[in-house]
């Protein structure tokens, strides 16, 4: 499936006012080693990124649902669940952790990264709420956007993003194919020091 909201599939352009990225999954299937390979990429080619990471969460207490995000500008870890016991039931979302999370990434756009990327338009997202301001900001500052999006929330996601959306399958060459035609020459990473 090659889901797209605005430009025919394998166009030789995206244009920019094509600013988000949905990359769409399987309910429960998040695909984690594509993200983390489209991260791998854009850091070989050098380009600053602002965002996160997902990670399964890796402790004794852990839910299947429980994730890590990875901080792409510091590498700082935070842990998005609450452990609240093993019969807890319901939502362990931890909302202040989401919000040091939102408040780290905020700060890294300041530094006009080359794109930032969001791990998962998600149930708190599809209410309004998470990171979209940050999603908003980025597009404000011509940042283009990459972010998961479960099919759940797909029809949520296409109200938010309007016609400003490309929407991407999971599949690594078909994500790759896009970066290279945004991004075609890659970026410096500075300067090289010439040695005395």
């Amino acid at each position: 499936m090659y889901a797209l909201h605005s430009v025919p599939p394998h166009s030789t352009a995206v244009r920019p006012q094509q600013a988000l990225v949905a990359i769409v999954y399987a309910n429960e299937a998040y695909p984690q080693a594509t993200f983390a390979q489209f991260v791998d990429d854009c850091r070989r080619r050098g380009l600053p990124m602002a965002g996160v990471l997902q990670h399964a969460a890796c402790s004794e207490t852990a839910g299947p649902c429980d994730v890590v995000l990875e901080d792409l500008t510091t590498g700082q870890r935070t842990n998005l669940f609450e452990d609240r016991g093993p019969g807890a039931k319901g939502c362990r979302l931890d909302v202040a952790a989401l919000a040091e999370v939102n408040g780290q990434i905020a700060r890294s756009l300041n530094a006009d990264p080359a794109l930032l990327i969001l791990n998962k338009f998600g149930k708190v997202e599809a209410e309004g709420g998470g990171l979209l301001d940050l999603v908003a900001t980025a597009v404000d500052r011509g940042i283009p956007v990459v972010i998961g999006v479960p099919i759940r929330n797909l029809d949520a996601w296409r109200n938010f993003a309007g016609d400003m959306s490309v929407e991407l399958t999971a599949d690594p060459a078909e994500i790759q194919d896009w970066l290279t035609r945004t991004f075609p020459v890659a970026a410096t990473q500075g300067s090289v020091r010439e040695l005395c």
